[in-house]
């Protein structure tokens, strides 16, 4: 999971998430950490697991990996560290200046940046990872996976972890949470999503990516989007375009 992109400066973003839950929990490598939603839901969040090694499901995602990878919401780095380790081009980017010095010091290249802002070498990423639920990035999946397209290559692959087996393949969830450690302290409100496999595809569809492949490993599944072929115009389509002709 990625610290939330607040619609604000990345210089001030960084200033707010220097004394929230999240940060935290990453500086010493464990939880309790929670998302909350208004109504009382709780999801624990596995802080262990993310600043551990890649485990047996990460696997099949850096399996998949092709050429330059761009990991969207990288957190405290256990993939792009991968990566590198195997000296496999890959850069990590999070608004949170905690996540990104942690991924750095792990041997990770990593930038503090939100996905919706300028990103190196863009257009060039044959890869993009929306891993640990940071398809929720934003609360607004079809607006994430269309800045993810001008990012990456055209034919690039986009690995997506979908909400996990048992919570519905229908699951389209777009509401206001915030992050606690379960004593008290809080992040403000942020917009997240959470969605099913079904879910997911619905929301490529209308940012122009199409399923290639899924799979569930411990309990996580994984969807790798590419881009949908541009379908060539009908005769009469064209003709009526190059006319003006509504």
């Amino acid at each position: 999971m990625s610290a939330p992109f607040t619609g604000v400066p990345t210089s001030r973003r960084h200033d707010w998430w220097s004394a929230d839950p999240y940060t935290r929990a990453l500086r010493t490598g464990r939880g309790p950490l929670y998302l909350h939603r208004a109504d009382g839901w709780l999801l624990p969040l596995d802080v262990e697991r993310w600043c551990s090694r890649p485990d047996a499901a990460d696997l099949t995602v850096l399996a998949r990996c092709r050429g330059p990878v761009l990991d969207i919401g990288c957190g405290p780095g256990r993939l792009i560290t991968a990566l590198a380790e195997q000296g496999r081009p890959a850069l990590g980017i999070d608004v949170s200046a905690e996540a990104v010095r942690r991924a750095r010091r792990a041997g990770g290249n990593a930038l503090a940046r939100s996905v919706f802002d300028p990103l190196p070498r863009e257009g060039d990423w044959r890869t993009g990872l929306l891993i640990d639920g940071n398809i929720g990035i934003g609360g607004d999946p079809a607006a994430l996976l269309t800045r993810i397209a001008e990012a990456v290559h055209p034919a690039a692959a986009l690995i997506v972890e979908t909400a996990p087996d048992g919570a519905g393949d229908d699951l389209d969830e777009k509401v206001q949470v915030r992050l606690g450690n379960g004593i008290g302290a809080h992040s403000q409100y942020f917009p997240w999503s959470r969605v099913g496999i079904s879910a997911l595809t619905r929301h490529a569809a209308s940012a122009g990516w199409r399923p290639a492949d899924t799979w569930t490993s411990s309990n996580r599944r994984f969807v790798a989007l590419r881009r949908s072929p541009r379908q060539p115009a009908a005769p009469g389509d064209a003709a009526a375009e190059a006319s003006g002709t509504p």
